[in-house]
C-alpha cells in the first residue's frame, strides 16, 4: 500500500520539479532566433536553473507535488495559476537586481503560459492514472468486526486503489457487524491464509485504544506490514498531522492554517498594506459618508458593537453609522430584515452599497480582523447557532474578516446560517493567499449592491 503511494509520490513529484525546462525548451523553440542559446548563454542557464529552484519551493507550497490532492473532486486550476505567478513574479524580482544583460522579451511570459499549461496537463494525467488504479486488488485483511471496521472498508474502497478484503479478526468483547469475509479469532489456531496479503489494517474506535499494544503483538505472527486506522469518530478528521513533540506523538484532528507561517506572516502583512491602502484612498469617500451621517440624522457617526472573532475573543467592530440610535440590547439581539424601518434614508444607501463596512479596515489594522475570512457575529447569535448549527464553532479557528467565501456566493444578511458556515468551513481547510486575492477580486465585482445587503 505505501510502496504505490510511494511510487506516484516520486514519480509525481519528479514530473512537477522538471516542468519549467520543458517550458523554456518549448519557448526557446518557437521563438525565432533564440535557438541554441538558451542552452550556451550563462544568462539563459542561470535563469532556467533559478526557475527550477523557486519553482520547487512553490510547487510544494500549493501542494502541487502531493498526489493526496489528486484525490479530490476539485481540479487543480486553484493551485497551479497562483504557482505560476508566484515563480515568475519572484524571477522577475531576482532578475531585476542581478541582470546584467540581455533577455529575450517573448520568453518568459511565454514560457510561464506554458508551465501552466503543462502543470495543468501533468496534474490531469496522474488523476487519470490514479482513477484507473492497479489492475490487481490489493488484499488486506482487517483486524475488528464492528462498527468501525465496517466505516474503515466502505472508506477503503474507492476507485483510486481497489483493495479486496480477504477476511477480518475478531477481537475479545466486539461485536461482529461484517459478513463479505469470513471472521477469525485474534487468538485462533486456525490462521487466516494470508497468501498475498499486502497489508493489516487496524480498525480500533476510540474506547479501544489503550488495547492496540496487545493487539499489536499478537499479530507479530502473520510477518505482514500493519497499519492503523486513525478512526475518532464522526466529523473529526486528520490529514498529513501527526507529529513528533518531545516524547509524545500528537495527532492533529482540528488543525488551522493560523499556525502557519504564510498565514501568521504573509497574511497580516497583505492585510497592513491593503488596508493601510483601503484607508487612503477612501479617506474622501468616508469624509463625504460621516459628513452624510451628521447631515441626515442624529447621532454619532461610527456604531460600535461587540463582535466574536479568532479563538472566539470578543472584540468591538466600528461601522457606519446606518440606523437610527438605539438601545444596544436591541441592536445586539435583533436581525436585520429587508426594509427594516430602523435604517435612516441615508443609511439604506450605505448597507445597500456595503459602504457602511469601510472602518472596519481600522479592525485590520489593529489587528482584530482581516480583510478575507468569516463575518464576525454577535455574541447573542454565536450561542444560539453553537446550539443548532453543528461545527459552527470551527469558524472560529480563524480570523474574522470584512468580506468571505460566503458573502461572496450570496450568503449574506438573512440567508441560511448553515449554508454560510459550509463555506466558512471551506475556506479554512482551503487557504491561501490566492485564494484570498480570488474573494476580494469577487467582491469588488459582485458585492456592491448585493440584494441581500440590507
Amino acid at each position: 500500500m505505501i510502496l504505490i503511494l510511494n511510487r506516484y509520490r516520486f514519480a509525481l513529484r519528479v514530473c512537477t520539479y522538471v516542468l519549467p525546462l520543458f517550458a523554456f525548451v518549448t519557448a526557446a523553440a518557437l521563438l525565432p532566433g533564440l535557438g541554441q542559446e538558451l542552452y550556451r548563454s550563462p544568462l539563459y542557464i542561470l535563469l532556467v536553473a533559478t526557475t527550477l529552484a523557486v519553482w520547487a519551493a512553490t510547487a510544494e507550497h500549493y501542494q502541487l507535488s502531493s498526489s493526496d490532492e489528486l484525490f479530490r473532486t476539485s481540479t487543480c486550476i486553484r493551485r497551479a495559476f497562483p504557482a505560476c505567478a508566484t515563480t515568475y513574479l519572484i524571477v522577475i524580482a531576482i532578475g531585476f537586481f542581478v541582470q546584467r544583460g540581455g533577455l529575450s522579451r517573448g520568453l518568459l511570459p511565454l514560457s510561464a503560459a506554458l508551465l501552466f499549461v503543462y502543470t495543468i496537463a501533468v496534474q490531469r494525467m496522474f488523476r487519470t492514472l490514479l482513477r484507473k488504479g492497479p489492475r490487481r486488488a490489493l488484499k488486506v485483511l482487517i483486524v475488528g468486526t464492528d462498527v468501525y471496521a465496517r466505516r474503515a472498508v466502505r472508506r477503503l474502497r474507492n476507485p483510486h486503489f481497489p483493495c479486496r478484503v480477504v477476511g477480518y479478526i475478531h477481537l475479545p468483547g466486539q461485536s461482529v457487524q461484517v459478513t463479505d469475509a469470513p471472521v477469525y479469532e485474534l487468538d485462533d489456531s486456525e490462521q487466516p491464509n494470508l497468501d498475498g496479503v499486502n497489508d493489516i489494517l487496524v480498525a480500533l474506535g476510540p474506547a479501544n485504544t489503550a488495547e492496540l499494544r496487545e493487539v499489536i503483538r499478537g499479530l507479530d505472527r502473520f510477518c505482514v506490514p500493519i497499519r492503523v486506522i486513525a478512526d475518532f469518530g464522526e466529523n473529526i478528521f486528520s490529514r498529513d498531522r501527526m507529529f513528533q513533540f518531545g516524547r509524545l506523538q500528537l495527532v492533529d484532528v482540528a488543525p488551522s492554517p493560523v499556525e502557519s507561517f504564510a498565514y501568521g506572516f504573509c497574511k497580516r502583512a497583505f492585510d497592513l498594506l491593503f488596508a493601510s491602502l483601503a484607508i487612503l484612498l477612501t479617506a474622501p469617500v468616508m469624509g463625504t459618508i460621516a459628513l452624510g451621517i451628521k447631515l441626515t440624522s442624529p447621532g454619532p457617526i461610527f456604531f460600535r458593537q461587540e463582535r466574536v472573532g479568532l479563538n472566539r475573543r470578543v472584540f468591538t467592530m466600528l461601522k457606519f453609522r446606518s440606523m437610527k440610535v438605539a438601545a444596544s440590547s436591541e441592536s445586539d439581539t435583533r436581525w436585520t430584515v429587508e426594509n427594516d424601518a430602523r435604517r435612516t434614508g441615508f443609511g439604506a444607501l450605505l448597507r445597500k452599497s456595503s459602504l457602511d463596512e469601510l472602518p472596519q479596515f481600522f479592525n485590520v489594522l489593529w489587528g482584530e480582523m482581516s480583510v478575507v475570512g468569516p463575518r464576525p457575529e454577535r455574541p447573542h447569535f454565536v450561542q444560539q447557532f453553537l446550539r443548532d448549527i453543528e461545527n459552527y464553532n470551527s469558524r472560529h479557528r480563524i480570523k474574522v474578516g470584512i468580506t468571505g467565501w460566503a458573502q461572496v456566493n450570496g450568503w449574506r444578511g438573512n440567508t441560511s446560517i448553515k449554508k454560510r458556515v459550509e463555506h466558512d468551513l471551506y475556506y479554512l481547510q482551503n487557504w491561501s493567499l490566492a485564494f484570498d486575492l480570488q474573494i476580494i477580486w469577487l467582491t469588488l465585482w459582485t458585492g456592491l449592491f448585493n440584494r441581500n445587503a440590507y
